[in-house]
């Protein structure tokens, strides 16, 4: 099913994405990787405020390549999202609400998504510069010594994802395997 949604997200938005459901996201969304999330953690283990707001936003895994001229940005494809589970159950219950990447996610980052309502959602791998194309401004926010690991601001039309795992904890992944051996 097509669902089209504006962020930021709320549990009234997430409880209607199911997985397997092909969504467009329009607002504003951020970007971090491996670098940004540990320097994320660090000042959530000093108690020091994030760079950014958390709760109701979403984390786009993704390290853009340089714009080109008349762009906002670069090719902008996702990253493994498995490389940021150590961080994530924590930035869900300070109440992040979405998730993209490439890629399967553990299960204590499942767990957070069902205790929170939140959700995780796939970009498709190797289709940065098509995804590029729905991203309408990009400013680095935070971290701009990290370069292309720093915490940008995106903004995005009709940004292209599908539901992984919803609220409730099902899983594309695990639920197309059963089909396709039927």
């Amino acid at each position: 099913m097509e669902k089209y949604i504006t962020t930021p997200l709320t549990k009234e938005k997430t409880k209607d994405l199911k997985s397997g459901d092909y969504v467009y996201i329009t607002g504003t969304i951020y970007t971090a990787r491996d670098a940004a999330h540990k320097k994320m953690d660090e000042s959530l283990q000093k108690n020091e405020n994030l760079p950014i707001e958390i709760e109701g936003n979403i984390i786009y895994y993704m390290g853009p390549s340089p714009a080109r001229e008349g762009r906002a940005i670069g090719s902008a494809g996702p990253t493994t999202a498995s490389r940021m589970d150590k961080y994530a159950p924590k930035l869900l219950d300070l109440g992040l609400m979405g998730m993209i990447g490439k890629g399967k996610r553990t299960e204590e980052v499942r767990e957070a998504i069902i205790r929170n309502q939140a959700v995780y959602f796939a970009a498709v791998g190797g289709a940065g510069a098509l995804l590029s194309k729905c991203i309408k401004k990009s400013e680095v926010v935070a971290y701009d010594e990290l370069g292309t690991e720093a915490i940008r601001r995106l903004e995005v039309e009709n940004f292209p994802v599908i539901v992984v795992i919803d609220k409730d904890g099902n899983n594309l992944y695990e639920t197309s395997i059963l089909k396709y051996c039927k």
